[in-house]
């Protein structure tokens, strides 16, 4: 199974292929969500300060009855975090809510701050965010970092300062929304790209034209989009909360064909994520 199979980033951290997503779950859900992944066998569980739950996933991984070291765990800056001191403070926050030692991968979860999202200049405290992202990471408290929603101008303003490239970026990616070339640009600076909502928030079951490939395959929507950013060469991270839907997601190991691939990544851009649509201003307040 996909959950058996890993990634290994730049600086030689093995993560893997298949990620449990936790936006959305709540607090007092998190630790149950966790330790049915953990039994069906995921080994990734993905948070961020913005979601709430980070102590709930914490106690889920302390107590899943599986070694931490066997675990890699994800969190996130709040993206409202720009200047080095309050950086390094959220950093040690994480670490207190959620009970660990280390933290597997922290990103800074946006550019900009929500409220401000793909607006304004904050290059500056992007690489004040990243410093401390760095001292972290040198003092064993990350075992990787990286950056989420960072766009090439973005990366390229990290890249330009820092003394330790980021190991990952995390982005929308799912069938009709694929990023090919930002994809390529961070395959070819070796960053690799994990693809959150992989089933654009739920809304894209509804359409038929996927659920048409999916049935000649003898797969789901939902396995079919997995399997989708995968063959990209992505780490795809769907949430749910549901054993039944953790089990099938990770049932992902048939491929794609060459043709399909080329459809799906031509697909047209999927605009309407209905109750879902206030993505990405998300301030976790």
């Amino acid at each position: 199974m996909v959950v058996n199979e890993t990634y290994t980033l730049s600086n030689g951290v093995q993560a893997p292929k298949l990620g449990l997503g936790t936006w959305f779950i709540d607090d007092d859900k998190a630790a149950r969500a966790v330790a049915d992944a953990v039994e069906i066998g995921y080994r990734n569980i993905d948070t961020a300060q913005a979601y709430g739950n980070e102590r709930g996933v914490g106690e889920g991984v302390r107590t899943c009855g599986v070694a931490r070291d066997d675990l890699f765990v994800s969190s996130k800056l709040a993206a409202e975090i720009k200047n080095y001191a309050d950086a390094a403070a959220a950093i040690d926050g994480s670490l207190d809510t959620m009970g660990l030692d280390y933290i597997d991968l922290m990103l800074i979860h946006s550019p900009q701050p929500w409220a401000d999202f793909r607006g304004g200049d904050y290059a500056e405290g992007n690489r004040e965010a990243w410093r401390a992202l760095e001292d972290a990471y040198r003092a064993g408290k990350l075992r990787s970092i990286g950056v989420s929603n960072f766009e090439q101008r973005d990366l390229d303003n990290i890249l330009s300062a820092c003394t330790v490239a980021p190991q990952v970026n995390q982005l929308l990616v799912h069938v009709g929304n694929t990023p090919a070339e930002l994809i390529a640009y961070c395959e070819n600076t070796d960053i690799l790209v994990e693809a959150y909502s992989p089933i654009a928030h739920g809304e894209i079951l509804k359409n038929q034209d996927l659920a048409a490939m999916a049935a000649r395959y003898g797969v789901t929507v939902p396995q079919l989009c997995i399997r989708y950013t995968l063959q990209l060469g992505t780490l795809p991270l769907p949430k749910t909360a549901n054993p039944d839907h953790m089990r099938s997601n990770a049932q992902v190991d048939f491929v794609i064909s060459d043709d399909d691939m080329h459809l799906l990544r031509n697909m047209e851009q999927f605009q309407d994520y209905g109750d879902s649509g206030k993505f990405p201003v998300f301030s976790g307040r």
